[in-house]
């Protein structure tokens, strides 16, 4: 049995039934194993999530093609987005990419691929770091506020707007205005509202770096 497989299975398990209630024993049975076997190819639950959360990464598909010719802002949104939506499809597990720095092979070659995007594009070495993990942290975060588990659902989001609008109206009169609002945007468009003040912020930035010697360019 490869690792390959015990980690696909680990997060099958884990978009069924949470991180919580994964054991080892619950993933030796759905492969028809023994833990003797898991540990044979890791030290501990610790280390196979780790893995999990790096084959995640590895899921979000983003070809240099579909960024050949676009400007910096337009390759990072749909990096970033291609990340969300990844995070959307497994709800249970986005918790993973929050509780560690991911360090695997995936999470390696989309850092080193985003910052020398930020860096290709005049950035300096200081703000591409940051660029890298301000975007990965508000994606992140994003995910789990409104899709990890316990996330607000529609009932929920109407329950919140029928109270701003029973409150004092002399205490609160701007949240009662804006009760609409707060509650009924659609989570994507929210996603990129955000985001597109984040960009912002950066161009910024990157506007303001000096400019790069070539040698501390990517690729030069």
């Amino acid at each position: 049995m490869d690792a390959g497989r015990i980690i696909d299975t680990a997060l099958k398990l884990i978009d069924e039934v949470g991180i919580q209630a994964l054991t080892l024993r619950m993933l030796a049975d759905a492969l028809s194993s023994g833990t003797a076997t898991l540990y044979r190819h890791f030290d501990s639950k610790d280390e196979l999530l780790a893995l999990v959360a790096d084959r995640i990464l590895g899921d979000v598909r983003v070809s240099p093609e579909e960024l050949d010719g676009l400007s910096w802002r337009e390759a990072v949104t749909v990096s970033a987005e291609a990340f969300y939506g990844t995070l959307c499809r497994h709800p249970n597990a986005i918790s993973l990419l929050a509780a560690q720095v991911p360090v695997g092979p995936n999470s390696l070659r989309t850092r080193e691929r985003l910052i020398t995007l930020f860096l290709n594009h005049g950035f300096s070495v200081a703000s591409a770091a940051r660029a890298f993990t301000a975007i990965g942290h508000y994606v992140i975060g994003f995910a789990i506020q409104q899709h990890g588990p316990g996330a607000p659902g529609p009932e929920d989001h109407l329950s919140l707007r029928d109270y701003y609008n029973s409150l004092d109206t002399d205490d609160y009169p701007s949240t009662i205005a804006a009760s609409e609002e707060l509650t009924s945007v659609p989570p994507h468009e929210e996603f990129r509202f955000g985001l597109d003040l984040l960009l912002d912020g950066l161009e910024r930035i990157r506007l303001s770096s000096p400019p790069q010697p070539a040698k501390a360019r990517a690729g030069k």
